[in-house]
């Protein structure tokens, strides 16, 4: 079993970290905005004061942090990562950022002789809870082959995309998908329902057809029953069509449906829901339609 170095204990890394520490593995984390829950600490979490301080003690360090700017401080700001990293470790970056910026992330701690592996996930709250993430792996093979055991432990289908930069770039893809189809299924719903048809059986009716998905199963659901509890943000789903439409623009492509959705977003971060869970999306549609799912 291994010592595991592990910033970033939210919502997605408690559970993901709470899987190391049931397999066996030590837990080393240092302190980063959210403090950990008490399920880990009972669980033998053990704290250094920095993370270089923790990147001297652990082999592998393991980020799970908001955005591209926490990264980046947590890796290359005072008492960083980067300044405890030396020949043989190994960095993984589970956080949603940059590509770009996460290309030159890798090039610096390769230069200190380490590795880097950005290993972004989706599956949501449900996902990490249940160890059956999607993991999209940037990186070199051998790399991967050191960090797959400890991946599994978090996530059922794992793929190395290619090097450091395309699993944030499929991440990016995953994310417009989701988005998208969490746009279409309220646009559905709210149709249904100021029609006149009960949404609860409409969507019951879809699952059994070609319009059946993961989403139309959980985020329809969601919507109908107005549960709109965080398991993926609002905020941060803004975030990450952020990232999609600034490369985009970096690369010259036209994202025209991704734009009109993160406006819907916008809509529903200006009048107070960002915290909501990326399903009350569905709630900018209902201002619009002046009718409400239920």
């Amino acid at each position: 079993m291994a010592t595991i170095g592990f910033i970033g204990l939210g919502i997605m890394g408690t559970p993901m970290a709470r899987h190391l520490q049931d397999a066996g593995h030590t837990v080393v984390t240092s302190a980063f905005h959210i403090p950990p829950k008490q399920e880990l600490i009972d669980n033998g979490l053990k704290f250094v004061e920095t993370p270089a301080a923790l990147a001297e003690k652990v082999d592998i360090t393991i980020l799970m942090l908001p955005d591209t700017p926490e990264v980046k401080d947590v890796l290359f700001g005072e008492n960083g990562v980067f300044f405890g990293l030396s020949k043989g470790k190994l960095v993984i970056d589970m956080s949603s950022i940059s590509p770009i910026e996460t290309k030159e992330f890798a090039k610096r701690v390769r230069e200190t002789g380490a590795e880097y592996i950005d290993a972004p996930v989706s599956g949501g709250e449900v996902g990490a809870k249940n160890a059956s993430l999607s993991i999209m792996a940037g990186g070199s093979q051998e790399s991967f082959d050191r960090a797959l055991p400890l991946l599994k432990l978090m996530g059922k289908n794992i793929t190395l995309v290619g090097d450091c930069g395309d699993g944030q770039v499929t991440k990016v893809a995953n994310q417009i998908i989701v988005a998208l189809t969490i746009e279409a299924v309220a646009e559905a719903l709210v149709f249904a329902s100021k029609a006149g048809a009960d949404p609860a059986r409409v969507r019951e009716a879809l699952m059994g057809g070609f319009a059946s998905s993961r989403i139309l199963e959980v985020h329809g659901d969601r919507m109908v029953k107005r549960t709109f509890d965080p398991g993926f943000r609002i905020s941060l789903h803004q975030k990450d069509l952020n990232l999609a439409l600034q490369g985009a623009k970096a690369i010259g492509v036209s994202l025209p449906n991704t734009a009109a959705t993160q406006e819907l977003f916008n809509s529903c971060a200006a009048h107070g829901d960002a915290g909501l869970d990326h399903s009350g999306l569905v709630t900018a549609l209902e201002r619009m339609a002046n009718h409400a799912v239920a």
